[in-house]
């Protein structure tokens, strides 16, 4: 523990509100400070209680709230660390749970050294990230209305006698389904504009992702990914906007770890049970599996034989 620190305080921040408990440097218990807004300076302000910024240290989990928070403490150097909420000790059978309690128990957690800060990426890669995301919730949509088109038809006994959805000559079939009521005419109509708009809204935000990563710090990172086998342009860009810098990683058993990639298992004594992955980690990142990924034999280009 760094014994510059004095003060511990844990965060439990909401959309609304921001709970605060902070113990100092010892054996005390902690204690709640009160319920803040969600504006920073009223933390700022309750944080100047407790002395110089190098001497507080302030924890809260990740949540909706983003990294803003962050940034701002430790723009005013504070050490500010953000918690996975899947790595934070429990009590067995705790069974209470309040923001005064979450609040007190992260101060106490980081006193004890018994928490483990999570990487927090600059704004440009966060940025980054947002667009991939961005794709990816289009790419889920796009998904949903094909599956309503889909079961529009089969509600009305028209079956698509290919082997392959969503071709050009499964969509021309598509468009030629006519139907004697106006109203049934009017809902397909419909379902291939939904359709359509999500396809386009994929493209522009595809198009957009491979314009935005020239010039990008790991740009020569996404250049290596798409030498490899099953790796195409975007998924190269997704992988690196959701695992960052992989040097953070001291082993491949590290990084899968994150991905959640690791098998789980339930063994005792002469019994060993091992089952599916753990899922714990990086739901984003853990989508990209190689068989669904298109792929295509490229050469290393030069930004790629800078990494290798």
């Amino acid at each position: 523990m760094d014994e510059s620190i004095k003060f511990f305080v844990g965060l439990d921040a909401h959309k609304d509100s921001i709970a605060v408990a902070v113990c100092e440097a010892g054996r005390e218990p902690s204690r709640f400070v009160g319920t803040l807004g969600p504006d920073v300076q009223g933390v700022l302000k309750t944080l100047r209680k407790y002395g110089p910024a190098r001497q507080v240290s302030v924890v809260y989990e990740a949540g909706p709230t983003g990294y803003g928070l962050h940034r701002e403490l430790t723009r005013r150097g504070y050490r500010c660390e953000i918690i996975a909420p899947s790595l934070i000790p429990r009590r067995a059978g705790e069974r209470i749970k309040t923001d005064r309690r979450d609040c007190a128990r992260l101060a106490e957690l980081s006193r004890a050294g018994e928490l483990k800060a999570i990487w927090v990426p600059d704004e440009a890669h966060e940025a980054m990230r947002n667009l991939w995301r961005a794709r990816e919730d289009a790419v889920n949509l796009r998904l949903k209305v094909r599956q309503q088109l889909k079961a529009f038809l089969l509600r009305q006994d028209r079956r698509y006698a290919g082997k392959t959805s969503w071709t050009k000559m499964h969509q021309r079939w598509i468009a030629d389904q006519h139907f004697a009521h106006p109203a049934d005419q009017i809902a397909l109509t419909e379902y291939q504009l939904a359709v359509q708009a999500t396809e386009e809204r994929v493209q522009r935000l595809t198009a957009a992702l491979q314009q935005i990563v020239q010039g990008w710090r790991f740009e020569p990172v996404v250049a290596a990914l798409r030498a490899l086998r099953g790796i195409d342009t975007v998924s190269a860009i997704g992988l690196v906007c959701e695992v960052g810098d992989i040097s953070r990683f001291g082993t491949a058993r590290q990084l899968m770890g994150y991905l959640g990639l690791v098998p789980s298992e339930h063994s005792s004594g002469n019994s060993v049970r091992r089952g599916s992955i753990t899922k714990t980690g990086n739901a984003h990142a853990r989508r990209f599996e190689p068989p669904r990924v298109p792929w295509r034999p490229v050469g290393l280009s030069q930004a790629a034989t800078v990494v290798a």
